[in-house]
């Protein structure tokens, strides 16, 4: 079997980049990848992006940022999967790889939020929900969440502060990566302070929309350079699950499907069970989402995903690290680029680069991105192999 493994990686800072346009955050992105790769040249070149058309008035991405940087010729597409575009992206490069057919493949996810302001924005996103139920009333994906917590809290009697514990992993883990848009912890009477942005979910229950791009380098172990001085990690298992776009259309709003089959699926090809994995880096757009990942993926029983954040600190049967370079929470929500955020920290994880964030001994790292509340839901396994 053809073992898939990150061969380079690279990311930007995460934040408001108002003087730099959509290629160059890409370029720079790919850049850094391939040079820490030991200059791999691709073959085949995917991007993960969510809003380019409606934001900065930008199709044809594949072939815009094969252009820039250099790499006219080869394959070059666009991936689009709401939020989780980033992480289909790394899906179709794995494919990619794994099918032989390729021998490198470049995976590049890149979002600029700050191309249009307010009213812009909000209405870009709500492209990303059903146009016909939802957005059409003016339901906003935070108007969502904000139903969705809402609903969790009354059925399983959460206090007002029983999410703060996501938002303050989140912050603290942050604190110390370089690349983040926070970068300080919160104390728990920050969280409780906060604005009210749609209740129940304050400003520290949602992650900031942001401008970035992160890449990562896939090929075989045959195809890489003879001096490659990076720890292997490996993309071990990976998989991809649907759910009804329109969240009035399932049987429960409560309970992710899409995470628990797209993980199960990871874990099966990894050939690993759940007490295995060493972190979890979750998608945590909004704190909601991040409870509701955990239960459905199997880290808490139904209505008590909640809890293992309560004291501040994710735990399970002692300690489970989740958003261990901040998350969407602190990094900042990059659209089509948070899936490959997620997998090069994760492999910076397993090369034992995360710095002050290092998870010792950490051997496998489940990644999980999503397109809305779990519409789509795609993850990965990524094991270190040294």
């Amino acid at each position: 079997m053809t073992e898939v493994v990150i061969a380079g990686i690279g990311q930007t800072e995460v934040g408001e980049h108002w003087d730099i346009g959509l290629r160059d955050l890409a370029y720079a992105a790919i850049h850094d990848a391939i040079e820490d790769s030991g200059g791999l040249k691709p073959q085949s070149l995917f991007v993960g992006n969510m809003l380019a058309p409606n934001l900065s008035n930008q199709a044809h991405l594949g072939v815009l940022i094969a252009d820039f940087a250099g790499l006219l010729g080869i394959e070059a597409v666009t991936v689009e999967a709401a939020g989780a575009s980033g992480g289909a992206a790394l899906r179709q490069g794995y494919l990619a790889v794994k099918s032989g057919l390729v021998d490198v493949a470049l995976v590049v996810g890149v979002e600029k939020f700050t191309d249009k302001v307010g009213a812009g924005v909000d209405a870009a996103l709500a492209t990303t929900s059903d146009s016909d139920f939802e957005a059409v009333q003016g339901l906003t994906l935070a108007g969502q969440a904000a139903l969705l917590m809402k609903r969790y809290m009354h059925e399983y009697q959460v206090p007002a502060d029983g999410f703060a514990g996501f938002a303050l992993t989140a912050h603290a883990n942050g604190a110390n990566n370089p690349c983040a848009m926070f970068r300080k912890a919160i104390k728990l009477e920050t969280y409780t302070k906060a604005e009210m942005v749609s209740d129940p979910l304050n400003m520290f229950d949602i992650a900031p929309n942001a401008d970035g791009a992160a890449a990562v380098v896939l090929t075989r172990r045959d195809v890489l350079p003879k001096d490659f001085a990076h720890p292997l990690v490996k993309i071990a298992g990976s998989a991809a699950a649907s759910d009804t776009l329109a969240l009035h259309d399932r049987k429960d709003m409560l309970y992710f499907d899409t995470a628990q089959l797209s993980a199960g699926k990871a874990m099966k090809q990894a050939g690993i069970i759940l007490d295995q994995v060493n972190f979890f880096e979750y998608h945590d757009m909004f704190s909601i989402y991040a409870a509701l990942q955990l239960e459905a993926v199997g880290f808490a029983i139904k209505g008590k995903g909640w809890k293992l954040a309560a004291d501040g600190e994710i735990r399970l049967k002692g300690r489970i690290p989740c958003a261990t370079m901040g998350g969407l929470k602190a990094r900042g929500f990059a659209g089509g680029a948070t899936g490959v955020y997620q997998a090069v920290e994760a492999a910076a994880q397993l090369r034992g680069q995360a710095g002050a964030n290092q998870i010792a001994g950490a051997k496998y790292g489940l990644i999980q991105s999503m397109g809305g509340p779990a519409s789509t839901v795609v993850s990965h396994v990524l094991q270190g192999l040294n």
